[in-house]
């Protein structure tokens, strides 16, 4: 563990084909989201490529109804959960801002050096 990693959740809270958000820079917002999808966890920026504002319509509503895709609810943009990439919007072909974590005695950390990308 690096000095200022965060712990978001246990991971087994983590549910399949669900997501989850997170505030670690405690702004009273969701910065951040944690999502398992076909066995693979991943965390992302909650900001839309497009126009930068958060996915969610409500607390850890991220996903579409089937759980298929992450959705952006202010404009509809659709992304896929294991890369993030925009395959329906207006932010067609760009990606969600992946951030790297780890796993530290059950608990799912984020790496240390990347809230400053979450700000805003």
């Amino acid at each position: 563990m690096s000095h200022g990693d965060i712990a978001l959740c246990l991971m087994d809270e983590l549910v399949e084909g669900q997501a989850l958000g997170f505030d670690p820079l405690q702004e009273g917002k969701d910065s951040v989201f944690v999502l398992r999808h076909g066995g693979e966890v991943r965390v992302y920026r909650n900001s839309c490529p497009h126009l930068d504002v958060r996915l969610e319509y409500r607390k850890d509503r991220f996903l579409s109804a089937d759980g298929s895709h992450i959705v952006c609810y202010a404009h509809g943009a659709q992304f896929l959960p294991e890369s993030g990439l925009c395959v329906y919007g207006p932010c067609l072909g760009e990606h969600l801002s992946a951030l790297r974590w780890h796993l530290d005695d059950g608990w799912l950390m984020l790496e240390a050096g990347q809230l400053v990308l979450c700000a805003g």
